[in-house]
């Protein structure tokens, strides 16, 4: 499988809306190769490390092929979606979902080697990026919520490369089915014994996965999502 690189973003931590948020979700393309290090794209950052960045989280990738369906769901919006970058990633393609996407899959960026470590958990800040009050609920409800990669190897990559399929170890475990089990059937103990097992994946998952198993419950969204509660 081989998916042409259509843009590179990096960005600065900057104010985001009007109640003191800061964050690093506007981000401009780059020009030319950029360096991957283990935390990601040079000249990158993120304004709340306890939550963004992080070797487990240093690429983070958006679809393009998505921004058809948010146009036609929120119409009244400006041209945000209209390029990449709307949603704060580092990797905009076209010709890749969640649905074709693996936990664990190794991909060859440029010189650089990513392996897809988690898909996005969206947070408030997508609120206020897009104006629209529940815009973090409606990513998770919808599932195209973008993913993150790990860095294998450093290296360096630039616009109009490709991502080149190395090695596909889950096959069985799309995205798409993974944000099914955390977001759709959250309950389900055979596929969250699997989850937790999956060893490609970041260690905050597969932790979640097993607190869910042991309690027999769903964590709270609301503060993460940005709803009252």
């Amino acid at each position: 499988m081989r998916v042409a690189i259509l843009s590179l973003l990096t960005g600065p931590v900057a104010p985001l809306g009007d109640g003191g948020a800061t964050s690093a979700i506007a981000k401009g393309p780059v020009a030319g190769p950029i360096a991957v290090g283990r935390l990601g794209l040079a000249g990158d950052a993120q304004a709340d490390r306890r939550f963004h960045g992080g070797p487990e989280k240093a690429v983070h990738h958006y679809a393009l092929d998505h921004a058809a369906a948010w146009r036609a769901e929120l119409p009244g919006l400006p041209d945000l979606l209209e390029r990449p970058g709307a949603f704060g990633e580092n990797v905009s393609t076209s010709g890749l979902t969640e649905a074709e996407t693996c936990v664990g899959d190794l991909w060859r960026a440029g010189s650089a080697l990513l392996q897809v470590s988690q898909a996005r958990q969206p947070c408030f800040k997508l609120n206020l990026r897009f104006g629209v009050p529940d815009m973090a609920r409606r990513v998770q409800a919808g599932g195209r919520t973008g993913w993150y990669y790990r860095v294998i190897e450093t290296g360096t990559v630039a616009a109009g490369d490709t991502l080149d399929l190395v090695e596909r170890p889950h096959p069985d475990w799309p995205l798409s089915r993974l944000l099914h089990h955390f977001y759709v059937d959250r309950l389900d103990a055979a596929a969250l014994r699997a989850i937790a097992a999956l060893e490609p994946l970041s260690e905050s998952w597969r932790a979640l996965a097993a607190r869910r198993l042991a309690s027999g419950a769903v964590e709270d969204w609301r503060r993460r999502l940005g709803e009252a509660g």
